[in-house]
């Protein structure tokens, strides 16, 4: 079976009854007959030398040591000790449409997938395999394993694969912590296992996020590159495999706590979806992912509204009046949206209590929140509000009426974090009331926006009495949760954030409408945080914020325009009292808040780029319009560059045969608010600017001006 979508191919080999092999993933191979499929396969086929069974081995996306294949087994389990290997028989095949995928494809190829139906008598097990490409390139796949024995079956992994060829010689994968997420890690693709975990019960910061192999020294716009997703927001695996019987894999899955899932007769697990993308660089890679999630029908379809949030304002210190001219201030300068942070209900006056208590409180706020949501939306701007529903303190009303609704297992609670404990919501009753409280502030008051946060890792997750181990149901509740909210209110937004950017995935993005991506606002750690959360999410689903002058993280002092044009790229947001600020500020932010309006058609839609720049200290990344006639760059200087002038920077992503007027962009076109440049007078630096065909600026290029470390100047091109 052969599908094709967007210059990327996938050849399924379903022939002899066992489950599917991929023959190819990656460049588009042309529309190929019966014969040559048929040759295809033959001329692909391993020899069948030193195997531990005789003949050949295939690995299918969900491996079988039954098949003769030893690594990392597609399902894992046992039905007493019995039925630890499965051998499944095909039973039928169903050819599918093609998923959604935004904009057409080249050559009226859209994708298109199947749906198998295997079994296995002897061990007693239904699986269903749904493998797709979307018209975006995409490959998605996941299973459903039904028992269909008379006694339960333990099931402890399903993992699904995809091959990589042998030219993939390297991996990118992330690591990270609190206020340094998704930082990128390259290692050789050797033989054998290399395995992300990740046990924190949410995606976690140091999630590999992707899971990349590529070419030798691929890079954003170059080397033939292959990547993997999990998506998934409790505890997931993720890895790379390499085995000297030529065969290499990408694979994927949730990772389930001892005992996690018991399937009982008739009982059936559904793994996360798998996400594979292929391309020429990163860019590409990325492209594919950004283009599918646009496609969603439930993706944003509106502006995205500048965001005012209050917490590096005022923290838990709430009061009216001093909330009121913050929301003035924000008007002032342009936002959109207002939302009130941790701190308005119960006994919430610091972090360590009333965590669950999600009534108003009387001491802040006597006459409710109805005060400060009218002075608000009758500035024009709408009403968020921050939640964190998953958790409890202690020290609150909620776990001292119904301590066991909190997670935990054998007699003792888990170690609190940040004071804090996590409530059941698999458990009905604690579900319910959650949704009763989300449901009565959303009917009260002119909410349109939550910023539902998670702040702690989930340790000895168990759901009481049994103690049995939770994380799974915990996730799956969390999923029902958003989805009834949004299901009730169906005009509210939801923000994924989880101590910053922990929750970041393609299966919360499923019901939420942007992430929050760090709570490091410091503009210097935000061009990298920012730079690969965007190898997954596009722009208008990350939540990119000016903060104060001085980084409340860091303690790092920026100029206005470098956190602003840092911030532009992404749901344009500010975290700063701007009560407090200098008016020549509040005069800047309000320019850039204005060029964020002017410009977000185009980054919210357009295609992301980035420069494979030689110079460490010059980053240069923008956005291009789909239809190549408007783009915007920010050149970027985190250090200080060893060359002096620092040379010319190449602008990816043009059309190559239209001619674009380039020129500074206002108001970035001035490093340090006060020179465009150190030194003599940079030749094309003018409003006018220069006038050159897309390939030449993509090959050859134009002179960067010569910039202070840590500051950041836009770059405008227009297809004349």
């Amino acid at each position: 079976m052969q599908l094709r979508a967007a210059g990327v191919g996938l050849v399924l080999d379903l022939t002899g009854g066992t489950l599917p092999r991929v023959l190819h993933w990656g460049a588009d191979l042309g529309a190929l007959g019966p014969a040559e499929l048929r040759d295809l396969r033959l001329a692909r086929a391993p020899q069948p030398i030193g195997f531990p069974v005789d003949g050949p081995v295939e690995v299918a996306v969900l491996p079988e040591q039954s098949a003769g294949w030893l690594g990392t087994p597609g399902l894992v389990g046992n039905r007493g000790g019995r039925d630890f290997s499965t051998a499944f028989t095909v039973r039928g095949a169903t050819p599918t449409p093609a998923p959604p995928a935004g904009r057409s494809p080249a050559g009226g190829e859209r994708g298109g997938g199947v749906t198998v139906l295997a079994h296995d008598p002897a061990a007693g097990l239904e699986l269903e395999l749904t493998i797709e490409l979307t018209a975006s390139g995409l490959v998605r796949q996941r299973a459903t394993v039904t028992n269909r024995g008379s006694s339960p079956f333990r099931l402890d992994a399903v993992h699904l694969t995809l091959p990589v060829p042998a030219v993939a010689t390297e991996l990118l994968d992330f690591t990270g912590h609190h206020l340094r997420e998704r930082s990128p890690q390259r290692t050789a693709f050797t033989q054998g296992l290399r395995m992300r975990e990740n046990r924190t019960g949410r995606t976690g910061y140091d999630t590999a996020y992707l899971l990349a192999a590529g070419t030798a020294g691929f890079g954003n716009r170059t080397g033939e590159v292959w990547a993997v997703h999990t998506a998934w927001s409790g505890n997931h695996r993720t890895f790379a495999e390499r085995t000297f019987h030529s065969v290499s894999l990408l694979g994927s899955g949730e990772l389930l706590l001892s005992g996690e899932v018991e399937l009982a007769g008739g009982e059936s697990y559904t793994s996360p979806w798998q996400y594979g993308s292929y391309g020429t660089g990163l860019d590409e890679v990325s492209a594919r992912f950004h283009r599918w999630l646009r496609s969603r029908p439930h993706h944003p379809a509106t502006p995205r509204p500048v965001t005012l949030n209050t917490w590096e304002a005022v923290y838990f210190d709430h009061d009216l009046e001093r909330l009121r001219d913050l929301a003035d201030a924000a008007a002032a300068v342009g936002a959109e949206r207002f939302v009130l942070d941790d701190g308005w209900f119960g006994s919430r006056r610091d972090d360590r209590r009333g965590l669950g208590d999600w009534y108003v409180s009387d001491e802040v706020w006597p006459d409710g929140l109805g005060p400060l949501t009218d002075h608000v939306t009758g500035l024009g701007m709408q009403f968020g509000l921050w939640v964190e529903p998953e958790m409890v303190n202690e020290d609150s009303d909620l776990a001292r009426a119904h301590s066991d609704w909190i997670m935990a297992t054998g007699g003792r609670l888990p170690g609190a974090a940040r004071s804090q404990q996590v409530l059941d919501l698999a458990r009905p009753e604690a579900f319910a009331y959650i949704l009763e409280r989300l449901d009565d502030l959303l009917g009260t008051y002119p909410i349109s926006y939550l910023k539902w946060d998670h702040n702690r890792d989930l340790v000895e997750a168990g759901h009481r009495p049994t103690g049995r181990a939770g994380v799974h149901g915990q996730t799956l509740a969390v999923y029902r949760l958003m989805d009834e909210v949004r299901r009730r209110h169906p005009g509210v937004e939801i923000e994924s954030c989880s101590s910053g950017g922990g929750r970041v995935d393609l299966e919360i993005l499923q019901r939420t409408d942007r992430v929050w991506v760090s709570d490091c606002i410091d503009a210097l750690e935000r061009q990298w945080i920012q730079r690969w959360t965007n190898a997954l999410i596009p722009l208008e689903l990350m939540g990119t914020h000016v903060g104060s002058g001085t980084a409340h993280t860091t303690g790092r002092r920026h100029p206005v325009d470098f956190r602003a044009g840092t911030a532009l790229f992404g749901h344009f947001g500010i975290e700063w009292d701007l009560t407090a600020a200098a008016p020549e500020d509040l005069a800047r932010l309000a320019e850039w808040v204005s060029l964020h309006k002017e410009l977000r058609g185009l980054l919210h839609t357009g295609t992301a780029v980035h420069a494979d720049h030689p110079d460490p200290a010059l980053h240069l990344h923008g956005v291009v319009a789909e239809d190549g006639s408007d783009a915007v760059y920010a050149l970027v200087a985190t250090a200080s560059s060893a060359l002096y002038p620092p040379g010319p920077v190449r602008l990816p992503g043009l059309d190559p045969g239209a001619v674009y007027r380039v020129r500074p962009q206002a108001p970035g076109d001035l490093p340090d608010g006060n020179a465009h440049h150190w030194g003599a007078h940079l030749p094309w630096w003018t409003p006018e600017g220069v006038r050159l065909p897309g390939r030449v600026l993509a090959a050859a290029g134009l002179q960067a001006p010569v910039l202070y470390p840590e500051r950041l100047v836009l770059l405008r091109a227009t297809r004349v």
